[in-house]
Parts: structure tokens; sequence; C-alpha cells
């Protein structure tokens, strides 16, 4: 073995691996539907919605892990967008709720942050509600104006996490929480829905009805069109009729007196 060889594998064996769960994909989908709300000035229209909701978890003796991802039909988002991933370390009996680089949401300012927090609170609540949670720095850039800091604050002061600000500039900023317990598992709900099976099949019979009513009512103005354009055509023939023996009569008229 060379000595670049022995190098090469010595360098491959200290870099960190991938935890094997760290790129599970979504095993069960879910339909949520994001009420229409007033345009917003920095974040445009914000028109009725309807996204995926993927989970995955997996769980041993030392781990758990909670993963949400949200789908964007006919939209792709980066990787590290629309995600977020509840570890549970059952050795040190504690809850960290990421990712560590902040949520990084599409659509933006729908109500998605506090849902997606209140599911992974929800899930470590249900198991773990008396361990600790890990807490963390919060990333600059979701910071960069006054109005984006206080919809962060306001979305995990609503869910019961603290803020810490180490500078007056108000960027660098902490999060925390006691335990699981102290956290908040609800959202608003007239902002995002859950839609199960039977709602999703009743809503989709209701906008076939609604596409029905509307083809016969398009039919009937068609109709209504129609009829009309041709009594539009029968008055303009005669119309003209009216100008062609006007223009006769008044002819005839002048031939009379001059003649």
């Amino acid at each position: 073995m060379t000595e670049s060889t022995a190098e090469q594998q010595s360098a491959e064996e200290a870099e960190p691996q991938p935890h094997p769960w760290s790129e599970l994909a979504a095993e069960h989908f879910d339909l949520l539907r994001l009420a229409p709300l007033p345009i917003d000035r920095h974040t445009g229209s914000r028109p009725l919605r309807f996204v995926e909701l993927g989970r995955v978890e997996r769980h041993s003796k030392e781990q758990s892990v909670l993963r949400l991802s949200i789908g964007l039909p006919g939209q792709k988002v980066r990787k590290e967008q629309n995600l977020l991933e509840v570890w549970v370390d059952h050795r040190s009996k504690e809850v960290r709720i990421g990712p560590d680089n902040g949520l990084n949401l599409e659509p933006q300012n729908r109500g998605l942050g506090r849902f997606l927090l209140a599911q992974g609170i929800a899930w470590a609540k249900q198991h773990w509600a008396h361990y600790r949670v890990e807490g963390g720095a919060l990333p600059a850039k979701d910071a960069l104006d006054n109005e984006a800091r206080l919809r962060r604050d306001h979305v995990l002061k609503a869910q019961g996490f603290g803020i810490e600000y180490q500078d007056n500039l108000q960027l660098k900023a902490s999060y925390g929480a006691g335990r699981v317990s102290e956290l908040h598992g609800d959202w608003h709900r007239e902002k995002v829905q859950l839609v199960g099976l039977q709602e999703a099949a009743a809503m989709l019979e209701q906008a076939d009805q609604n596409l029905h009513r509307q083809e016969v009512e398009i039919r009937k103005l068609e109709e209504r069109i129609a009829v009309y354009k041709r009594e539009d055509g029968g008055l303009r023939f005669t119309i003209a009729c009216l100008v062609v023996f006007a223009v006769f009569q008044a002819g005839l008229l002048i031939w009379i007196t001059t003649h």
C-alpha cells in the first residue's frame, strides 16, 4: 500500500459518516389545505392551495427520529427546504427539534412553520414528555429585517420556546425550553387544515358538481348569445333595407322636383 493511499483511507475514516436516518424518505402522506389569506406586501398573493405532508419515523434503543416534509405539487424545492426533524436521544433523555439551519419553508407566511413545530411537539409529548429540550442558536438569516424576526419569534414563543439575544442589534439569538411537556402542540387551524380521505373525496365531488353546474350555465349563456346574434343580424338587415329605401325615396323626390 502506497503512502498516498494510506493517507486517503485515513482521511476517509476521519470524516464523519452521515447518520443512516439522515436521508429517510417519507412513508406516510396526508393532504394539507392552506386557506386563502389577504395579499402580503412581502410574500405576495396567498391563494387557496393544497400541499402534501410526508411523514416517516424510526426508533432504536438509543435514538428515535421523526421527519416531516412538505411537498408542493408541480414545484421543486431545495433539499434543505420544507423539512423538520425531531431527534430523540434516549441515553441523555433529550429532544432536539431542528433542522439546525432553521426552518426554510415554501410557500412562506402560510402557517406551515407553526404547523410543523406543533406536529413534532405533539409526537414528542406523546412518548417522552419528561425529556429535556435541547436548545440551539437561531440563524441570523431569519432576522435580516425586523418584520421577519418578529414573525419568527412569534412562532417560537407561541409553541412554548424562550428566546435570548446576545447583542443589541438582535441578530444573534438562541432558543430553548425546559422539558417537552412545557411546549405547545397547537397551530392556526384556520390557516392549515389536515384533510382526511373522506373530506378530500367530498371536496372533489363538490368540485365536480360545481364544474357541471358551470358547464350548464355556460351552455345556456352561449345559447342566449347565439339568439342575440341572430336577432342582431336580422336588425342589421332591416336597418340596411330601410337605409336603401330612404336613399331611393330621397333620390326619387329629387328627380321629381328637378323634372
